[in-house]
């Protein structure tokens, strides 16, 4: 796969500006509502709408596979999904675990002539290459009709190779994002920073406090991708983030650079990770979340990094959100907090009926609602009921996603080629992790990540 598909099927980014503010703006209303007392209180009303809003057709006997990188609790969530859409339809569906690079799992599928009937592709570049090999059926008129209905332009773009619509973004994500554990940070007298100064000094007065700052999935090398895009995108600004998307600027960059000196600081801190350098790389995402809201008042970090999705892990703990686990938007590093989102697309494999029929119930806002309501969610549909998420901090997540409309930044990695920024122990992941095991040596770590970039690139 090349570098230049992907930056084809990029969001129209001409008012970004105006994307900072709305999120921005979403975000500090979100934490007044949210950051004191329960998340209840703000709850509207009501439910989601239980009528059908799409037709689907009878598929009595029909079997479909499904494929996603999802695990745990976020592929039981979907399974509620699916299961609503046999029941709507009378096919039987099957989801079959994926593994990253998902690209790679797909091709060896295909390869034997087992593919899944749908995959949900967590990266553009995955979209682009898959479209590229010809393995990917165009939308059918029916999930077209739900995607001209439910999604802004930019979304059904993001879906699309070349013109033509292949995909269907059923879930978004804010990723960026950092929760906290409200006792924690009580304990210790620290407010909620706006700005990556602040972010430090709280860092600080957190670990003196006993309880080490944050909490850090360094096993997991996309989270680290997440770090990096959040601090870039504030610090060296929106046009400088897509020309490094596009490679069209080095990795050896000056910008570059500095976003990794500014990443250091919190890195090269070993008081500040739960469990050290060594405990933060041997972090896996889920247990990143889990450890900052358990041990009562000896929690082994006050705060953890990611998206709307932590909330998902967070239900895995007695934590309740609103409550115990409150949320505050990345720190500004720049003039500007960063507003980075992600997401997964759905792409029929196979020419059956059965597959555009789910496409067409993923694309609308029937399928949506029923994982909004498990939590750690957020759908770019919207025409899903905002009384279906179940808590006001979720709710207010999926609000400034909808009302940031198609200006804000796309997750850089999942820009670049899988073999650069989508695979585990290798290109940017293994060489932030490096980074992470070494905050010391910058240049190295550029030199590493050009050396990589350009090769999947091919520039």
């Amino acid at each position: 796969m090349d570098g230049q598909g992907s930056s084809r099927t990029q969001m129209r980014r001409r008012s970004a500006p105006a994307a900072w503010t709305a999120l921005a703006a979403a975000g500090a209303l979100l934490l007044a509502g949210c950051g004191e007392g329960g998340a209840g209180k703000s709850d509207p009303p009501g439910g989601p709408s239980a009528a059908p809003r799409v037709q689907l057709p009878r598929l009595d006997g029909e079997k479909l596979e499904v494929s996603a990188v999802w695990t745990g609790p976020e592929q039981a969530n979907f399974t509620k999904v699916l299961e609503e859409f046999e029941k709507r339809t009378g096919a039987s569906v099957a989801f079959v675990p994926a593994q990253d690079p998902i690209v790679t799992f797909l091709g060896t599928k295909i390869a034997g002539g087992q593919p899944p009937d749908v995959a949900l592709l967590p990266q553009v570049g995955a979209l682009t290459a898959a479209v590229q090999n010809k393995w990917v059926q165009p939308v059918g008129p029916e999930a077209k009709a739900q995607l001209d209905k439910n999604y802004s332009p930019g979304w059904k773009e993001l879906g699309a190779v070349g013109g033509t619509q292949y995909g269907v973004y059923y879930k978004a994500a804010n990723k960026s994002l950092v929760w906290y554990n409200a006792k924690a940070f009580e304990a210790a007298g620290v407010q909620p920073p706006k700005t990556w100064k602040e972010l430090i000094a709280a860092a600080d007065t957190l670990s003196a406090s006993g309880t080490p700052a944050v909490s850090v999935a360094g096993a997991d090398g996309w989270t680290l991708t997440d770090w990096f895009e959040n601090v870039y995108l504030s610090q060296a600004g929106p046009e400088k983030y897509d020309r490094l998307a596009k490679h069209e600027i080095k990795w050896t960059d000056d910008s570059v650079r500095q976003a990794l000196t500014t990443l250091a600081e919190l890195f090269g801190r070993k008081d500040f990770l739960a469990g050290g350098t060594s405990g933060a790389l041997a972090t896996e995402f889920p247990k990143s979340v889990t450890q900052t809201f358990t041990g009562g008042d000896r929690p082994a970090a006050a705060m953890v990094f990611e998206g709307d999705f932590v909330a998902v892990n967070i239900a895995q703990t007695e934590a309740k959100i609103g409550e115990d686990a409150l949320v505050f938007p990345f720190p500004a590093v720049g003039a500007k907090a960063p507003v980075v989102s992600g997401g997964d697309v759905a792409v029929a494999l196979k020419p059956s009926k059965g597959a555009q029929a789910l496409l067409t119930f993923l694309a609308s806002p029937d399928a949506a609602e029923i994982q909004a309501r498990q939590g750690g969610f957020v759908s770019p549909n919207k025409a899903v009921d905002p009384a279906a998420y179940p808590n006001a901090i979720q709710r207010r997540i999926a609000e400034a996603l909808i009302a940031a409309g198609d200006d804000f930044r796309f997750d850089m990695s999942d820009q670049a080629p899988a073999a650069f920024g989508g695979t585990p122990g290798a290109g940017e992941w293994k060489a932030l992790q490096d980074f992470l095991a070494n905050p010391s040596d910058v240049a190295g770590t550029q030199a590493r990540l050009e050396a990589d970039a350009a090769k999947a690139y091919g520039n």
